[in-house]
């Protein structure tokens, strides 16, 4: 029996405070497909996918959900579910195909007709610059590696602005930069598909200074209501012994603090600084460059998934670390049930990180902007999808929500990852995370049963403010 079945009337206990947003959330190559229309220029994702062994099967972003074509029946959903707000992620090089210069106005075009669909349909755009996909002609001159980068990116951000910011109220330069750093360049999990402690730090820094360059431009424009999103996972030591101790002091660093704290407080963590230096991958910080990571922002983005436990001991064969310097460092299998990406489910553990980061963060207000699971979803024969796994761990999730704000975290809204199917980057259309399946050898869009659940929250929700 699933805590849904145990506890049929968590949906309707469920309250948030006046104001509270709802939405669920997307990226551009994740959905989009399209990716040799209107001038789009290639991504370090076009190049990484089709490189043969990088991703499941081979599989690609060329088509993903044919959002671009089909941007107005997925407006739709969201309007028939009751979404408050969408966030989604502009693809850079539709805009700017070579990374920065000529400016392509057909893939600007396709983000208008987007956000005016969007608010004909009392949808509230929330944009996010980047989402991993940086330009292949940028990578080629060494993409965050390269400092240059962070210029170019603040270039975009203008661009994006120009077209889009009377329209637009909510920006976020960043998605996870822990992953487009780390995963990308430690790894070799993610495109660009490096494995490179060196490249690993300098990324990360650059994609910082991104951010801070890039909020600079997007105030001296107008924006009111800037954020950043970040990836947090809670480090745990498997046991007390020191050595594991010291390894759950290290992941939590790159992981959480690394990101977290120079953006709130202009400072990278001594003991990261000097955990990166010993590794021979020291972060590039040149004179000035905190203050402009540390721009003030309006709320920052909490995306959470799950919780590590880690200890010391022997990483298996073709498994390298995503952090720097932890070749040592071992994350151990979640107890319990797992989702399919083999992921544990820990919703406690959401509430004490909304807490945590608050404690980190004091003043600022959080935005939980990714929150899912993936499940062997199908059709049945009645033509629904039936998700009971999702549909709990939504339920738990948010009423971890709920009960982080009642001990004082300052949570605004929350994004459910992922609106649709799509694709699932290296692990490509083999895990579905979305409230709307999608059956990609059709296109056809079925409302999962989380799906109507989430709908059914919102409504009580807005039922409830307006009573």
């Amino acid at each position: 029996m699933t805590t849904t079945d145990a506890r049929p009337d968590l949906a309707s206990g469920l309250t948030f405070p006046p104001g509270f947003t709802f939405g669920a959330a997307t990226a551009a190559y994740q959905i989009e497909g399209a990716v040799d229309v209107d001038g789009r220029g290639p991504s370090i994702w076009d190049t990484y996918s089709h490189t043969p062994g990088r991703t499941f099967q081979g599989h690609t972003g060329d088509v993903a959900a044919e959002h671009y074509t089909r941007y107005r029946e997925d407006v739709a959903l969201m309007a028939e579910l009751g979404l408050s707000a969408y966030r989604f992620s502009v693809a850079w090089t539709r805009v700017l195909p070579e990374g920065a210069g000529r400016v392509e106005q057909r893939g600007l075009d396709f983000y208008r007709r987007l956000v005016d669909e969007l608010l004909d349909s009392g949808v509230d755009p929330w944009l996010t610059l980047y989402h991993w996909d940086l330009p292949q002609a940028l990578q080629d001159r060494g993409g965050w590696t390269d400092r240059d980068t962070a210029a170019r990116f603040a270039d975009y951000a203008g661009v994006v602005h120009d077209a889009l910011g009377d329209r637009v109220r909510h920006w976020s330069t960043l998605n996870e930069p822990m992953c487009s750093a780390l995963l990308g360049h430690q790894s070799g999990q993610h495109a660009p598909g490096e494995r490179d402690a060196v490249a690993a730090a300098r990324a990360t820094h650059h994609l910082l200074l991104g951010h801070g360059l890039a909020s600079r431009v997007l105030r001296e424009k107008g924006t009111e209501s800037l954020g950043i999103t970040l990836n947090f996972t809670p480090m745990h030591p498997a046991t007390g012994r020191p050595a594991d101790v010291d390894a759950a002091r290290r992941l939590d660093g790159q992981q959480n603090r690394m990101f977290l704290l120079p953006v709130v407080t202009g400072a990278y963590p001594e003991d990261v600084v000097a955990d990166l230096a010993a590794a021979g991958a020291p972060l590039p910080v040149q004179d000035g460059d905190l203050e402009v990571i540390a721009a003030p922002l309006d709320w920052l983005g909490v995306n959470y998934y799950f919780e590590s436990t880690v200890q010391v001991g022997t990483r298996p064969a073709g498994r390298p670390t995503s952090f720097i310097g932890a070749e040592d460092v071992v994350e151990l299998d979640p107890e319990g049930p797992t989702t399919t990406m083999g992921w544990g489910v820990s919703p406690e553990a959401f509430t004490r990180l909304l807490l945590w980061i608050g404690d980190h963060a004091p003043g600022l207000p959080l935005v939980v902007t990714e929150n899912g699971s993936a499940w062997d979803d199908e059709v049945s024969d009645d033509g629904a999808v039936h998700d009971p796994e999702r549909t709990d761990y939504l339920l738990r999730h948010l009423e971890s929500v709920t009960t982080a704000i009642a001990a004082g975290a300052d949570v605004r809204g929350y994004f459910a990852w992922s609106l649709l199917d799509n694709y699932e980057w290296a692990r490509g259309y083999a895990q579905r995370f979305g409230l709307i399946h999608v059956d990609y050898a059709t296109q056809r869009r079925t409302v999962k049963d989380s799906g109507r659940t989430y709908a059914e929250i919102l409504r009580r929700h807005r039922q409830a403010s307006d009573s």
